[in-house]
């Protein structure tokens, strides 16, 4: 009996301890379902099926790509707050117009396009023979104009001589003038005083006749010596055509210059160094005065940068300027600003705006800025005018 109770308390044992399990289990599943239902985003299924939580890496990853590129950002920003740039930049430089002064056919020609050329160089020679023509024509007026006024001088010293000989002679054809009227006078008054039987008619008639014509001479003697008395007024009227024919050389030797500057202008020669550009002249082309024969670009480099007002609050003369080219890679210049135009771009324009209509719309205005080159240009790199360009410009 004692084994056969002992097999019963055993099996009741295994039942109770199958049944406990049962319930932990069934509990244990009841905690694991609440704890789905409340967290299930923290969960992932396996490939089995069963849940597993979700990694923060990714969370992390990008909590710190957004620190770095914060971090980042301030540098770049800290590193850039002393500097503006913009590329609406170009190069700029002189140019010259050349034009022919005077008129004729190209008989040479000594350039072509993009020819690069020196100072004084020989460009071209225009026909000069009708030049060579007007400068002989110019000389012999000149030599004519010089003597005539080598005789007016040598007038001048005969008047000077003369003239006051003249009155001389007047003053002594009135004396002598005067005596023959007291001598005519003299023998009229005999005449006519005596007894009528004692002379003649013939001589009474001949003294009256005598006496006037000797008062008729010495008014005239008086006459010559008035007019031999403007010594001062002839001399001047002499001296006058001295200096009219003086004149006639100065006009004669200003024509002569003349002459041989337009025979220079047969020969057009460069101003300045520079680049030959836009040529239209071609050799036996005829010329007229004034028209343009081609450009010429001048070595003279610098850059016109149009930054925004925005940009010009801390912006002066003598700020260092970086300067990159687009048309080479890798091409770097050093500048400074060397002036700041007092008026934006569309001020000055063919047509400004007119903002007092009633229509006015804000726009932000560019003002053009000239750069300086310093350093860093290359002869084997040249810079063509109107090259797009990058500058930065440091505040001090």
């Amino acid at each position: 009996m004692s084994l056969e109770q002992d097999d019963s308390n055993r099996l009741d044992q295994a039942r109770n301890s199958g049944n406990g399990e049962h319930a932990e289990n069934k509990k244990q599943g009841e905690a694991d379902e609440k704890t789905d239902d409340k967290e299930p985003e923290n969960q992932d299924l396996d490939k089995d099926g069963s849940k597993t939580p979700r990694s923060k890496k990714p969370l992390i990853i990008i909590v710190i790509v957004v620190v770095l590129l914060a971090v980042i950002g301030f540098f770049v920003w800290f590193a850039h707050r002393n500097q503006v740039s913009t590329d609406d930049a170009y190069t700029d430089g002189n140019v010259v117009s050349m034009v022919p002064k005077i008129s004729g056919y190209v008989v040479e020609l000594y350039v072509d396009d993009n020819s690069r050329v020196r100072k004084g160089d020989l460009l071209l020679r225009i026909d000069s023979r009708d030049y060579l023509i007007a400068k002989e024509q110019a000389v012999a007026q000149l030599a004519q104009a010089k003597a005539q006024h080598r005789s007016s001088q040598n007038a001048l010293r005969v008047a000077r001589v003369q003239y006051p000989a003249q009155l001389e002679s007047a003053k002594a054809q009135q004396q002598a003038a005067a005596a023959t009227l007291a001598q005519a006078q003299a023998a009229y008054s005999r005449q006519h005083e005596v007894d009528p039987r004692a002379t003649t008619q013939d001589v009474i008639d001949a003294s009256t006749s005598q006496q006037l014509s000797s008062s008729a001479n010495l008014k005239s003697a008086k006459a010559q010596v008035t007019i031999a008395s403007l010594i001062p007024e002839q001399l001047q009227q002499v001296g006058s055509s001295v200096d009219e024919r003086s004149a006639s050389v100065q006009l004669a030797q200003a024509q002569l210059d003349q002459a041989n500057l337009n025979l220079s202008y047969t020969e057009v020669r460069s101003p300045s160094d520079g680049f030959i550009t836009k040529r239209s002249v071609q050799l036996g082309t005829f010329l007229a005065a004034g028209d343009v024969m081609f450009l010429l670009v001048t070595p003279d480099i610098w850059i016109t940068a149009n930054f925004k007002e925005s940009q010009m609050g801390r912006m002066r003369p003598g700020d260092a300027v970086d300067i990159r080219v687009d048309a080479y890679s890798g091409y770097k210049l050093k500048g400074h600003v060397q002036s700041i135009q007092y008026g934006s771009g569309a001020r000055f324009s063919a047509f400004p705006a007119e903002n007092a209509t009633g229509n006015f719309v804000k726009i932000v205005q560019r003002v053009p800025v000239k750069i300086v080159i310093d350093r860093g240009l290359d002869a084997n790199a040249p810079l063509p005018l109107g090259l797009s360009v990058s500058p930065i410009v440091h505040f001090k």
